[in-house]
């Protein structure tokens, strides 16, 4: 599927790259799934899928010959696997978190101890940055035989670890404080996920810097910037994020109903886009039969999982975005799509959403996870075009601004270069 988190760190390493900077970027799991130029391409995948799956439900798997491994690391046969059913739920995931999290004791040692291996053949790095903190338990080896700083992005990992089963939640959470100490710096997309994390994990305030996530803005100006809401056919509220429950598609939709039982908005219609995986559709298909009962069905588009090309034509289609996440979102990259689409936002006051609202100026708040104040201010937004254009207009040139992929790169060009400076102290220091 579409990862955020994916789509940020491939924005981030192609606009270091911009900046001069060697960088490789290192895909885990799977082959990245992206809607611009794959900055892995060339780079093997490590922690393959199907290996890291069966060395945790196998001993003797851990032990098996390495063509064998070889073969479950094919990207081709890893996206094969992928795209029939792809376990992201952490109810189903609570041993594989906490063995992972204990790095060279847990059951995925040989992928680390081939990771490790792959990199001492290439020029020693100036700095490692794992790409969230569900990788932590990395981090001591890596530093131990790479003799390098390591820093850690955090993205949103609470809501995964809250959400594992109870045996394992508080091992997990446990875990990660304790390895989270080898980390030397670690880099948050939100003021407000810093604080949380700051706190979650014991770590001083000094440990945690805040570089805003940012976008590639290539193919978002021009149409977009048109009138809201006046143009042939009506208005049209849109969502574009994974269509799942912990993102409040389903609230999205309640709320459209409402809207359209409204005298005032009967011609509004909704659009839906984003990341649609295996475990999303039964959820999906329930909106639909919603939308059948309440007469509305034909009223909605649903668009998954389209490419770059078919995300920022439904970005430029849209009156008024919203996707009304349930749950403390870290950051929210969509966001900033509808804005440099000149469309404007209205979200939930709840998480990172009222920090990101407030630096860029390009939308409204309401009360969380509540569908009728949801369509009062989406309403609200559709019945005052002028006000919704200047609050479109306003985010597009803040976003230009402040919140570019290269605005981010040259932020954490600036980080890093403080992490990798640290490398004699720092490394003397956190050897066991």
């Amino acid at each position: 599927m579409y990862c955020g988190g994916c789509l940020r760190d491939n924005a981030l390493v192609a606009a270091l790259r911009g900046l001069g900077h060697q960088v490789t970027m290192v895909p885990l799991y799977l082959p990245l799934t992206l809607d611009e130029d794959d900055q892995s391409a060339g780079t093997p995948v490590f922690f393959g899928g199907l290996n890291v799956y069966l060395e945790q439900k196998s001993m003797l798997f851990r032990a098996a010959p390495g063509w064998l491994h070889d073969f479950l690391s094919s990207p081709r046969l890893l996206k094969w696997a992928a795209g029939k059913a792809a376990k992201t739920r952490a109810a189903d995931l609570g041993e594989l978190t906490l063995s992972m999290l204990r790095g060279e004791v847990g059951n995925q040692a040989r992928e680390l101890e081939n990771l490790v291996a792959w990199l001492r053949t290439l020029p020693r790095p100036d700095v490692i940055c794992l790409s969230n903190a569900l990788l932590v338990g990395m981090a001591r080896r890596l530093k131990a035989d790479l003799r390098v700083p390591v820093a850690c992005a955090l993205q949103g990992e609470d809501f995964f670890l809250d959400t594992l089963p109870k045996p394992h939640r508080a091992a997990c959470w446990q875990t990660l404080a304790e390895r989270a100490t080898e980390v030397d710096l670690f880099i948050a997309p939100s003021r407000y996920f810093a604080d949380l994390m700051q706190e979650r994990l014991g770590l001083a305030a000094e440990r945690v810097r805040v570089v805003h996530n940012g976008i590639n803005l290539e193919g978002y100006a021009g149409e977009g910037r048109a009138a809201r809401g006046e143009r042939k056919g009506g208005a049209v509220v849109g969502f574009f994020a994974r269509m799942c429950p912990e993102k409040g598609l389903d609230t999205l939709v309640e709320a459209y109903i409402r809207l359209r039982q409204r005298e005032r908005a009967t011609k509004s219609r909704l659009r839906v886009g984003g990341s649609c995986g295996p475990t999303d559709e039964a959820f999906v298909n329930s909106l639909r039969e919603r939308l059948r009962e309440t007469g509305l069905l034909d009223e909605v588009e649903f668009h998954p999982n389209p490419d770059r090309a078919g995300k920022l034509k439904l970005l430029h289609s849209l009156s008024v975005f919203s996707v009304p996440a349930r749950y403390g979102e870290a950051f929210g990259l969509y966001i900033l799509e509808a804005l440099a689409a000149g469309v404007p936002v209205v979200q939930p006051r709840t998480a990172a959403f009222p920090e990101l609202v407030e630096a860029t100026g390009g939308g409204v708040l309401c009360a969380p996870d509540d569908p009728q104040a949801l369509a009062e201010a989406i309403e609200e937004l559709l019945l005052d075009p002028a006000r919704a254009r200047e609050l479109g207009e306003a985010g597009r040139r803040e976003v230009e601004k402040t919140f570019s992929a290269e605005v981010m790169a040259r932020a954490m060009e600036e980080v890093l270069r403080q992490v990798a400076a640290s490398r004699p102290a720092r490394l003397v220091g956190n050897q066991s």
